[in-house]
C-alpha cells in the first residue's frame, strides 16, 4: 500500500458498506456525501422517502442504496442490516444520526409522551440498530465500526427546552462506552461524535429570538457549524487511521466546551 493511499482520509473506506441513518438531514446528507466521495457504498435511511431518495441520487459513485424507514420500529432492523449485507456486499459501518427533540419551554409542558418518544428513538431504537449491526459484523468476521450521536447537551444539560433530549444524549454516551467494551475482542471499534451547535433544523426550529446570537458568542471559533464541519471526524472514526480507537466521545464544538 502507498503512503499516499495510507494517508487518504478514507483510508480502508472504499468498497465497503455504510449504513447512514438520518440521511435526509444536514449532517446525515454530508456524512452520505463524504462516503460517498471516498468510495464507499451507502444506504442512506431516513423516514422520508423522497428526501432520501434525493439524497442518494446526487452521490458520487455506485451502487448506494435509498431506503424509507422507521428505526422506531425495532423489529426491522436486522431485516434493515440484512438488506445492507446483500445490496451494499457487507455491512461495515453504522453511523446512526437519527434522533428527535422536541422542545418545552418548561418542565411542566414535558409529557409522559415526549419523555417515551424520545428515548425511544434516541436511545433504545440506537441500542437495538447498533446491536443488530454488530451481530452482522461479527458474522463477516471482519470486524467494523459503529459512530453514535451525542450533542452538547449531555455534558450542558441542554438548553432552551430540550432536558429531555439531552438525558437520552448522556445515554447513547454511556452506552457508546459500554458496547465498545463488548465488541472490542470482535474488532469493532465504538465512538460517539458529540456536536455543538450545528446549522439545522434539529437546532434553529422553535429557538425564541435571539438565542442563536447568545449561542455564537460563547463559541471560541466565532460561528455556528456548518453540517460538513463535523463529518470529517466522522470518516476519521470510521477509517483505518482510527482503528485503535473505541469507546471515545470526540467533542466538535468549535471550542464551546472543552474537555
Amino acid at each position: 500500500m502507498t503512503g499516499a493511499a495510507v494517508w487518504s482520509l478514507g483510508a480502508g473506506l472504499e468498497g465497503k458498506g455504510v449504513i447512514v441513518t438520518g440521511a435526509a438531514g444536514g449532517i446525515g446528507r454530508s456524512a452520505a456525501e463524504a462516503f460517498a466521495a471516498v468510495g464507499a457504498r451507502v444506504m442512506a435511511v431516513d423516514l422520508d422517502r423522497a428526501a432520501v431518495e434525493a439524497v442518494v441520487s446526487g452521490l458520487d459513485g455506485r451502487g448506494h442504496v435509498a431506503i424509507a424507514q422507521d428505526l422506531g420500529e425495532l423489529a426491522g432492523h436486522a431485516g434493515l442490516v440484512d438488506e445492507a449485507r446483500r445490496l451494499l456486499g457487507s455491512t461495515y459501518a453504522l453511523v446512526n444520526l437519527a434522533t428527535v427533540l422536541r422542545r418545552k419551554d418548561t418542565l411542566a409542558e414535558i409529557s409522559e409522551a415526549d419523555w417515551d418518544a424520545q428515548h425511544h428513538v434516541n436511545l433504545k431504537s440506537a441500542f437495538f440498530l447498533c446491536r443488530a449491526a454488530s451481530e452482522a459484523m461479527i458474522a463477516q468476521g471482519q470486524g467494523g465500526r459503529i459512530i453514535t450521536f451525542s450533542s452538547q447537551g449531555w455534558w450542558t444539560g441542554g438548553f432552551n427546552g430540550s432536558v429531555v433530549y439531552a438525558a437520552t444524549k448522556g445515554g447513547i454516551v454511556s452506552m457508546t462506552r459500554g458496547l465498545a467494551r463488548t465488541l472490542g475482542p470482535q474488532r469493532i471499534t465504538v465512538n460517539c461524535i458529540s456536536p455543538g451547535f450545528v446549522n439545522t433544523p434539529l437546532l434553529t426550529r422553535g429557538l425564541p429570538p435571539g438565542t442563536l446570537d447568545a449561542l455564537k458568542a460563547q463559541i471560541p471559533l466565532g460561528h455556528i457549524a456548518e453540517p460538513r464541519e463535523v463529518v470529517g471526524a466522522v470518516l476519521f472514526l470510521a477509517s483505518d487511521h482510527a482503528a485503535y480507537i473505541t469507546g471515545a466521545t470526540i467533542n466538535v464544538s468549535g471550542g464551546f466546551l472543552m474537555y
